[in-house]
């Protein structure tokens, strides 16, 4: 039962990828289509001006398709700009490789994403036929029928084949979503020899990222004691010799300045306590990352529904950081954005941890505008992790992060 469970979840899956590749090869075949009319166009002179713009377009529709294999597998690295000049980019690596891969997906996606499509379609209306065979003429049978349907037992032919339908889409479409995404697995990485330059780039860019949060937390702490815990300590060592002076003059008020050490002396113990919950949660070690973030879920404000699948423990460093991240996301939501349900799911797939923190507030979040949106960015690619966030005007407001974890 548990293996028919998860061939229909792998089959729900690839049929969401699917979809999205289908969406995409659309785009790839106009892209293809503006690319050979202006191929044609430059032989007498007249689309050598369009066509680093089609160019452009190849690059934003093969960018669109990275970042959609990146959320389902091997992160593929984004070139960056197309260069300038048509003889300069027509000998670019990228742009080659990005070329044949509009000619070869504009087919293989289109064709892959419609049977795809196509089988759950005819499963449900083939299957449920016999229920409204009536409705239709005798001779206007649906899909790929070919028979004349003269009465139920006909009908029953035609949801038996809708049976076979849905067996083909649990099983096959899995095989079809990475068929679709093979020409893009072979074709957008980077050509050999480019791989290990851009590889570097990025680590350097994550490196400093790094070191900028690494020095950010320790402001922040530096902050907190300084603010916080060294003030009450300072208070505590004057209440004290305050106290010891009154010992000999005024017994009594020593007994009161002692109680009012003692209340300074607990709260400076909070505050240093709230410091290291800061930098490590000890909640992490004792109840794992799934219930750390169920005590988060609990206690935000906006009602919050949790669901993780984490079946082995990731390292410390990775789980803190989606506990930090978990956390700050649901403070955002309380503060700005009018949500009245946020969705939080964390699962652990092919060696990396999967975050999704979903509102359906009133979107339209900035990184830009201080909402700690850039620090949460920050956090995430220190370990050399990926952010994506999705908040149109309206909301719903979607981030995704992926850190690495290991196999």
């Amino acid at each position: 039962m548990a293996y028919v469970r998860g061939r229909v979840r792998a089959s729900v899956d690839a049929l969401e990828h699917l979809v999205g590749g289908l969406g995409t090869a659309t785009l790839a075949l106009g892209a293809l289509l503006w690319a050979a009319i202006v191929a044609v166009t430059c032989l007498v002179g007249v689309g050598l001006l369009a066509a680093p713009g089609a160019l452009r377009a190849v690059r934003w529709v093969s960018d669109r398709e990275r970042t959609r294999l990146s959320r389902w597998g091997e992160p593929i690295p984004t070139p960056g700009p197309v260069p300038a000049g048509l003889r300069t980019a027509t000998r670019d690596p990228f742009v080659r490789r990005e070329l044949g891969w509009v000619a070869l997906y504009s087919l293989v996606g289109l064709v892959t994403g419609l049977v795809g499509i196509a089988l759950p379609l005819y499963a449900v209306q083939d299957g449920t036929f016999p229920l409204w065979y009536r409705l239709v003429p005798p001779d206007a049978a649906p899909g790929i029928v070919w028979w004349r349907i003269d009465g139920l037992s006909d009908a029953l032919w035609v949801g038996v084949l809708g049976v076979g339908c849905l067996a083909a889409a649990i099983w096959f479409s899995p095989v079809l979503a990475r068929l679709q995404a093979w020409p893009g697995r072979l074709l957008l990485p980077p050509p050999p020899g480019v791989d290990l330059s851009l590889r570097v780039a990025e680590l350097t860019a994550t490196r400093a990222a790094a070191l900028d949060a690494h020095a950010v937390e320790l402001r922040r702490i530096e902050r907190s004691l300084h603010d916080g815990t060294q003030n009450r300590l300072v208070a505590v060592n004057v209440l004290l010799g305050a106290a010891r002076r009154a010992v000999r003059r005024n017994p009594d008020r020593a007994d009161e300045i002692l109680g009012q050490a003692q209340d300074a002396a607990e709260q400076a113990l909070g505050e240093l306590r709230t410091v290291v919950r800061g930098i490590l949660p000890p909640v992490l070690d004792d109840r794992g990352l799934a219930g750390a973030l169920a005590g988060l879920a609990g206690s935000c404000v906006v009602p919050c529904r949790l669901e993780v699948d984490v079946t082995v423990r990731c390292a410390a460093s990775v789980e803190a950081t989606a506990y930090f991240v978990v956390a700050e996301a649901l403070t955002n939501v309380v503060r700005h954005s009018g949500a009245s349900q946020v969705d939080v799911a964390v699962r652990r797939e092919r060696g990396r941890l999967l975050v999704c923190i979903e509102d359906d507030g009133q979107g339209d979040a900035d990184e830009t505008r201080g909402s700690g949106l850039t620090g949460i960015r920050r956090r995430v690619e220190a370990y050399d992790g990926r952010m994506t966030l999705t908040s149109p005007p309206g909301g719903p407001t979607r981030m995704d992060v992926e850190l690495p974890c290991g196999s």
